[in-house]
């Protein structure tokens, strides 16, 4: 299974019963690695966006960092596929560093004033409740639901409008450009992000009501 940004869910590793650390291009022993490398630099870009955006005020700075970011973000996924270099480290930490990114990014949005404060709190809410049903798949020994590919097309929108809404807040020729297009991208990012949330909880309820849970036995 693949999360909304495209990578490899930790939990799709197949037993294959001979103790092989390799099992579907995961390898549970790999941290050294290219893919790894630029999940470290982007979260590392984190407290330093922060930083551009809210203290110092650098837009121009803070909108390049955000670019890199999604740059370095569609390129780890490529390069662990095309250098054989996934791993149970990767599979974790990008897409904690995506959603950090897009939290924190938020966030200073909003203390800017670049993004009212509702659009914040539908994107971050419905990853704040989908987190909460994990738990039913997780009391019926199931891997987390199918990913819906209409989320991925709405996160790459949300990750495209936010550097075109700073870059309309620069002084420079497409201002107005960034604006426009920025804001375009997000209202549909919003308005297709909450629809596949409402999808999601959707499928827990019906694996709620037609899986019985697996009782766990402490020893």
């Amino acid at each position: 299974m693949t999360t909304e940004s495209g990578k490899t869910d930790p939990g799709e590793r197949a037993d294959s019963g001979t103790g092989d650390p390799a099992v579907g291009g995961i390898f549970d022993d790999r941290i050294f690695t290219v893919p790894n490398a630029l999940s470290v630099l982007r979260l590392a870009g984190v407290p330093l966006f922060l930083w551009l955006l809210l203290v110092v005020r650098a837009d121009g700075w803070a909108f390049a960092l955000l670019v890199a970011s999604g740059v370095t973000d569609f390129l780890d996924g490529k390069l662990a596929r095309l250098l054989d270099q996934s791993s149970r480290l990767g599979a974790l930490l990008d897409p904690f560093v995506d959603r950090l990114y897009l939290i924190t990014t938020l966030a200073a949005f909003v203390i800017r004033g670049l993004l009212p404060w509702w659009v914040a709190v539908i994107l971050i809410g419905r990853d704040a409740i989908l987190a909460l049903t994990l738990s039913v798949y997780k009391r019926r020994d199931l891997d987390p639901p199918e990913v819906i590919y209409l989320g991925k097309a709405a996160t790459f929108a949300l990750m495209s409008a936010l550097p075109w809404l700073l870059a309309g807040q620069m002084d420079w020729a497409l201002a107005g450009f960034g604006r426009a297009f920025g804001g375009a991208f997000l209202v549909w990012g919003t308005a297709v992000y909450a629809w596949t949330g409402v999808l999601y909880i959707w499928k827990a309820f019906a694996v709620a009501r037609a899986i019985p849970a697996v009782p766990h036995h402490s020893e």
